[in-house]
């Protein structure tokens, strides 16, 4: 614990007191033991690579850090005092499945089996959230902010436009596509603009709180 503690463990009173900010995104590369890690890097392979493909490193990476940050703050924000750390990727991963779902829903007109897609991830999502809820001494809030987090993100990094677009892993070696004009939606604009401001204000109204030392209500999970 102690160890975890130095290598930048999420612990609300050195966050608050200490304004030890930088913890809330350490605590993400952390883990309680192999069996820990191997499970997250387990799941990060199923869920990742997929996103990585489609939208590149950068984007995904972002939508990764900012889900656990996300995760951690409503975590940080649910402890209510005491010596608990917080360690994990569990956050940054329900990011990435929020992410999928709000793509989905975002890039909606160029999927061809729309709700097929829409209903086996939302039966995926419901399993994983199942799983933490039914699991004791998980922190579940840090799921749950990593999901609204990412899902929110999801709206803002991930958009593709509707009109020429073809999936860069369907073009052929040497094909130019530059010729090619693409375009959004109107709804997409709404989307990004929305959950951008939802996003912002959640992040800031969570800072908010936590370093004026309030703790959220115990989580009904």
């Amino acid at each position: 614990m102690c160890r975890l503690e130095k290598l930048g463990g999420l612990e609300r009173k050195l966050v608050v007191d200490d304004a030890e900010g930088w913890r809330m995104i350490s605590c993400i590369w952390l883990h309680a033991g192999v069996l820990h890690l191997a499970t997250n890097l387990l799941s990060l392979l199923v869920v990742g690579i997929g996103l990585e493909q489609e939208f590149g490193f950068l984007k995904t990476g972002a939508l990764y850090v900012l889900s656990g940050f996300g995760g951690s703050l409503l975590s940080t924000l649910t402890i209510s005092g005491g010596s608990k750390i917080s360690v994990g990727a569990s956050g940054a991963l329900f990011g990435l499945l929020g992410a999928m779902l709000s793509e989905l829903i975002t890039n909606w007109t160029i999927y061809a089996n729309k709700c097929t897609a829409l209903f086996t991830l939302v039966i995926v999502v419901a399993i994983n959230l199942a799983i933490g809820l039914l699991i004791p001494h998980v922190d579940n809030s840090a799921h749950i902010g990593g999901f609204v987090s990412g899902f929110l993100l999801g709206f803002v990094l991930l958009i593709r436009p509707q009109f020429g677009y073809v999936s860069r892993r369907y073009i052929p070696d040497g094909y130019d596509m530059k010729h090619k004009k693409s375009k959004h939606r109107s709804y997409q604009y709404c989307l990004w603009v929305t959950a951008l401001i939802l996003l912002v204000a959640g992040y800031a109204s969570g800072l908010a709180k936590l370093f004026n030392g309030q703790v959220l209500k115990k989580m009904p999970f």
